[in-house]
């Protein structure tokens, strides 16, 4: 692998997203925010006239799903079909959908696929990915991998704290149903042989970039360097 790809698991709450955007940040490299792919397809599907009716287990989605996104931590954006999503997919409709779409084997077979490519395609000579089967099933060459947790009360509140219109039954959806369907395709709870832990449930924001820096300065020259 010619760049230094951080790979970065949890489930919702986690501080992955905010976290791994920041890293990106500090450290000059690309950001890649993998569910918001999952979350376009899931718009689509609400939304656009030629996925109505659409097989999603059997479609040719490199040729049905117009995707992208943007890997500069400082101008996050998403299209779908020419279509700004950036906003829509973090409706609570879309949020609450995507777990129906993300546990599709043909949708995790194709976004793989889109995830490798991104990366190998990144200007940036380092890109954070994170997701849910990064460390695992997508990257797991990555030269560092990460997984990022927390206690189920505290990414509950974390999450009532970004979506503040959200109902308890909403958010209760969105996070824990979202877990118990994500994780009969992945355990994203556990570290696999050679995934670093990181628990953000007694961390701050600041406290968890600066754990999962120090990850990275221990790996990044022997890495580079070899």
């Amino acid at each position: 692998m010619n760049k230094f790809v951080v790979a970065v698991d949890g489930p919702a709450g986690s501080g992955k997203s905010s976290v791994s955007k920041q890293v990106a940040r500090q450290l000059g490299f690309g950001y890649l925010d993998t569910g918001a792919a999952y979350r376009a397809l899931a718009w689509a599907v609400l939304n656009l006239p030629n996925f109505k009716g659409l097989d999603l287990a059997n479609a040719d989605l490199g040729r049905e799903f117009d995707y992208s996104i943007s890997l500069d931590p400082d101008h996050y954006s998403v299209s779908v079909a020419g279509h700004d999503v950036t906003a829509a997919i973090r409706e609570s409709q879309v949020a609450e959908y995507v777990s129906q779409v993300a546990k599709l084997p043909n949708v995790r077979a194709f976004m793989k696929l889109l995830t490798q490519r991104l990366v190998a395609s990144a200007s940036q000579s380092g890109v954070v990915v994170e997701g849910r089967d990064i460390t695992t099933v997508v990257l797991p060459e990555a030269q560092l991998r990460i997984l990022m947790t927390a206690s189920e009360a505290v990414r509950l509140n974390r999450r009532a704290a970004e979506l503040s219109e959200v109902s308890a039954a909403s958010l209760k959806r969105q996070v824990s149903e979202r877990d118990a369907s994500d994780s009969s395709v992945v355990d994203f709870m556990t570290p696999a042989p050679g995934v670093q832990l990181v628990d953000s449930t007694d961390l701050n924001f600041n406290q968890t970039v600066s754990a999962v820096l120090a990850l990275v300065d221990q790996r990044k020259p022997k890495e580079t360097n070899e």
